[in-house]
């Protein structure tokens, strides 16, 4: 009997966003029955041989009932406990605190003030998804700064303040996406952060993508990055189905580390190799068979 694999995707995008929607075709060719379903209607989640988390991005607001719905799933990748921790941005301060070059990072929960600054910053919230809620702002634009803040408090949402690389206007930021702790392909994600109105309904910010061949110092920091995720967690690379990470370049032209997406990163198969998809399904079959 083939193994069957569940694709976790939401309600609003029951089949993804089309970046993996051909996903379960591609499985089928290397003897995988796969499916999508979103992940609030997987009652027989027990049942699948594997549950892939995807395009699962409505959690923000119901981040609980998610955490709870992949601690019961037997079989889910990534695992549950990274999930747990990756949705939550505050564990860009445990990956500083290894030594990585990361963008600076401030935490304002609920009740805490904005606080001066002299140079533009970023706003989003620490449980978010696709770039929702995120905002740029000149010092000049304290007061919309502030009540942009205002209302994700408003929501009980803990802001996360960074300060606005403006290479990210010229460069863009880089993705690097890796399947089993391997690196698969590469590509660019246009600026994100557009001055102007902050979206804070849609599930996720259309992104202007294409394909790119990182640089070493980018692959570099991408792998050690991993590498510290890693060790905080005490497993291997191997144990990651898919990772994606997203670098930018800092006003000394160094990289910086943006994110380490474990949770339900897009994977940019439409801006890659034909191989992308192939790699993915190795990985899932290599997943399945270490289970």
């Amino acid at each position: 009997m083939s193994p069957r694999v569940l694709l976790a995707s939401c309600a609003e995008l029951p089949e993804s966003d089309g970046d993996d929607t051909p996903l379960p075709a591609v499985l089928a060719e290397v003897g995988i029955e796969a499916e999508w379903r979103p992940w609030d209607s997987l009652r027989d989640a027990e049942r699948a041989d594997l549950v892939v988390l995807r395009s699962t991005w409505d959690y923000p607001l119901r981040r609980t009932e998610f955490l709870e719905w992949c601690d019961g799933v037997p079989a889910l990748a990534n695992r549950a406990d990274l999930v747990r921790w990756n949705t939550d941005k505050a564990y860009m301060a445990d990956l500083a605190a290894t030594g990585l070059p990361v963008v600076p990072t401030q935490l304002l929960p609920p009740g805490a003030d904005l606080g001066p600054y002299d140079t533009e910053i970023a706003l989003k919230p620490a449980v978010g998804a696709g770039s929702q809620g995120a905002g740029r702002f000149l010092p000049s634009e304290r007061q919309r700064a502030e009540a942009h803040m205002a209302a994700l408090h408003a929501q009980g949402r803990t802001v996360v303040l960074q300060p606005y690389q403006p290479a990210v206007d010229v460069e863009g930021e880089t993705a690097l996406v890796f399947f089993g702790g391997r690196y698969s392909h590469g590509f660019v994600k246009g600026p994100m952060l557009p001055r102007g109105e902050v979206e804070m309904s849609a599930l996720f910010v259309d992104e202007r993508l294409k394909p790119a061949v990182p640089d070493a110092a980018r692959r570099t920091l991408a792998e050690d990055a991993l590498d510290a995720a890693c060790g905080i967690h005490g497993i291997e690379r191997s144990d990651l189905l898919y990772a994606r990470v997203d670098v930018l370049s800092g006003t000394d032209g160094a990289p910086l580390l943006l994110e380490l997406e474990l949770a339900e990163p897009s994977l940019g198969f439409r801006q890659a190799d034909p191989g992308a998809p192939l790699r993915f399904a190795s990985a899932v079959r290599a997943e399945l068979a270490r289970r």
